[in-house]
């Protein structure tokens, strides 16, 4: 028990005094911006992707964007994100004569990342939609791109809105490979204070609750929006 008193200690020391926390605070806006700009370009993307992917094939066009969803997908879907990072950072970027600091290259990674697999549970949530809602609105003399957009998608996230909750908690989780493009996120600030302090366990427990801490903070939000959600449905 001493001994850990003198871990507590000395980590008190690193993180107040020397300042660590700054490092902290900076890798756990980084963090959260990387998680929430990726979800938010995931969720676009996986939209598109969806409409893309449920539209009827009887032209030429919709077929071509169906292969090239289908061969995206597939592609994010089938290799680990560190080996997106890597390969985007120092392999992509650098051929394409491109120079985008590490935090933005992160965020567009993870968002090309999350597009794939929101597009699945976007693609199941409009399934998940009566057919009839697209029959109504297009009775009602609405395109199918208008009737799918203002009817049926916010009735899809409504059905998938525990998923996409998962998703983020998935994303937030994944932020801990981002040092390996040289972005600072939670990993590199109390990796900061274990180097100074020549011990790693105090960090380490620090930084897995604060994890665990956020990712509870998302999951009660998610449940607060579900029964928001779910009050509305019976005012209707």
């Amino acid at each position: 028990m001493g001994n850990f008193d003198k871990k507590l200690e000395r980590f008190w020391e690193i993180f107040y005094q020397h300042g660590g926390y700054t490092k902290v605070l900076t890798g756990l806006r980084n963090t959260a911006y990387i998680a929430v700009a990726g979800l938010a370009i995931g969720i676009i993307i996986g939209t598109i992707i969806a409409i893309i992917e449920v539209f009827p094939k009887y032209k030429r066009l919709p077929k071509i964007l169906n292969g090239f969803c289908t061969f995206y997908v597939g592609l994010f879907r089938g290799s680990p994100i560190v080996v997106q990072l890597l390969v985007t950072y120092y392999v992509v970027l650098p051929l394409l004569e491109i120079n985008i600091p590490p935090l933005n290259v992160c965020v567009l990674v993870f968002g090309l990342n999350s597009g794939a697999y929101v597009s699945e549970i976007m693609r199941g949530g409009i399934m998940s939609v009566d057919p009839g809602q697209m029959e109504a609105g297009r009775a009602l003399g609405l395109s199918y791109s208008t009737t799918m957009l203002k009817i049926v998608v916010p009735q899809a996230i409504k059905n998938i809105l525990p998923t996409l909750g998962n998703e983020f908690i998935a994303l937030i989780k994944e932020t801990s490979v981002v040092s390996f493009v040289g972005a600072a996120d939670l990993y590199v600030a109390f990796n900061y204070i274990g180097t100074n302090s020549y011990e790693f366990m105090v960090p380490y427990l620090a930084m897995a609750l604060i994890y665990i801490v956020m990712v509870m903070i998302i999951a009660l939000l998610v449940r607060i929006m579900e029964r928001s959600l779910r009050k509305s449905d019976r005012r209707n």
